[in-house]
């Protein structure tokens, strides 16, 4: 009679704390980084010896503690496919400010435009007004050049300031994970509490994948190492220790990472596609350098080999050699333009020499190379996109896949309630019947 009474007590405490983690479940579904929790429960079984016979005898069902539904390979496929989609998501929006930035310059526009006014020249090069003309075309070219680069700046700036953003955070989450790491190695093996912990240490881990490609191994504690930049790349996390990453720009603007000073070679994560991004900026902006220096150095040749307007040897129209160091030289009006040969008197009207310019800027060709730029940076955003939706596919098949594991289903959970419930009432009736049965006995004469 005690055993029943027994048996039924300890499935009244099973089910009691099955119907807590269920109600706890339903209390966290919308919990960001919440694994839904289930109770394990075992039969007891006790054996006893009667003579040289064993016998067994049913003793109940006890629990062995609260899992969480976490397949830590999912896991795994969840935090590297969410890292390769970050990263071709960061270069893609870096890109396209690229893009913007030498689109919107208008430097293409300005280059056609000072190649016709030379043109309209030709007609009659005396002429104070289509002097003007070339003179004020040359300062918007000028100009534009000067805007594209600031753009392409700002652009580089942007992307650098979010970078380092990353590297603080990463930081941040890596110290908050060494943390977690010391408070598991003191966690009781399947306890509430360390459960709790293991939601946090894999919610950290997925937000530091965001912003680089991790690599992860797992102690049977439930602590966790982390290394950056592959299998045997830098360690980020060891323990109670967290590295300390940083970020290095280089002249040209491009960036590196190190973790405690070993240079990492990032293929993954948010990170890895802001430096990507930024090395096209800089291919970009050594481009529209070269274009600059094209038309500079063309231009104040020409003018070099020339007469102006009052037969005196013509000067450079331009000085600087980049993008955003190229101006209109100072004082220099529409009467200092060489387009006659040299030794011609004033007023010559023999425009061989602008003949011989135009020639020079045709075979430079300023307008096929920034065309070229723009070829090259929208290919690479349209090459880029497609990417990106690829991976952002994948990655949300796998993140879905997991959801399926690790999320709570109310439908389920309001089962499970009834269910749970139904086994509590019938341990206490069990607990009843047991009571009954022995005042029953007790009262036989």
């Amino acid at each position: 009679m005690s055993d029943l009474i027994a048996i039924a007590r300890s499935g009244t405490r099973a089910a009691r704390a099955a119907l807590d983690v269920t109600a706890h479940n339903i209390a966290n579904a919308s919990s960001e980084g919440y694994v839904r929790r289930s109770v394990s429960l075992s039969e007891v079984a006790s054996t006893s010896l009667v003579g040289s016979t064993a016998k067994v005898t049913v003793s109940g069902v006890q629990v062995g503690g609260i899992l969480r539904n976490a397949d830590m390979f999912r896991q795994a496929e969840v935090r590297r496919t969410g890292a390769d989609a970050a990263r071709a998501d960061a270069e893609v929006q870096g890109l396209e400010n690229i893009e913007a930035a030498v689109e919107q310059g208008g430097l293409y526009d300005a280059s056609v435009k000072f190649e016709a006014s030379l043109q309209r020249l030709v007609a009659d090069p005396i002429d104070g007004s289509l002097r003007a003309a070339v003179v004020e075309s040359a300062r918007s070219l000028v100009s534009t050049f000067k805007v594209t680069a600031g753009s392409l700046d700002a652009a580089g700036e942007g992307l650098r300031f979010e970078g380092q953003s990353g590297v603080d955070q990463v930081n941040v989450l890596a110290a908050e994970l060494a943390r977690v790491n010391t408070r598991l190695a003191r966690a009781a093996d399947a306890a509430s509490d360390k459960t709790t912990l293991l939601d946090q240490r894999d919610s950290l881990l997925q937000k530091i994948s965001g912003q680089v490609g991790i690599s992860t191994s797992y102690a049977p504690d439930g602590t966790v190492a982390v290394r950056v930049g592959g299998a045997e790349g830098a360690q980020l996390v060891l323990g109670e220790t967290a590295g300390t990453m940083a970020m290095a720009t280089a002249t040209d603007g491009t960036v590196r990472f190190s973790v405690n000073d070993t240079e990492l070679a990032l293929g993954a994560g948010a990170l890895a596609g802001k430096a990507q991004a930024l090395t096209q900026l800089a291919e970009t902006r050594a481009r529209i350098d070269q274009v600059a220096a094209s038309v500079s150095q063309t231009v104040n040749n020409a003018q070099g080999l020339g007469a102006d307007l009052a037969g005196a040897p013509g000067k450079d129209l331009f000085t600087g050699t980049t993008a955003s160091t190229i101006a209109l030289a100072p004082n220099f009006a529409g009467q200092d333009l060489a387009t006659a040969p040299p030794g011609s008197g004033p007023r010559s009207r023999d425009a061989s020499n602008l003949s011989s310019l135009r020639s020079a800027l045709a075979s430079a060709n300023p307008s096929g190379g920034i065309d070229k730029v723009l070829f090259n940076v929208s290919s690479a955003v349209a090459g880029r996109t497609i990417t990106r939706d690829a991976l952002a596919a994948i990655a949300n098949s796998a993140n879905n896949a997991l959801l399926a594991q690790t999320g709570v289903d109310l439908d389920e959970e309001a089962v499970n309630l009834v269910r749970f419930q139904q086994a509590f009432q019938a341990s206490g009736r069990v607990m009843q019947v047991a009571n009954d049965l022995f005042d029953t006995l007790l009262s036989i004469r």
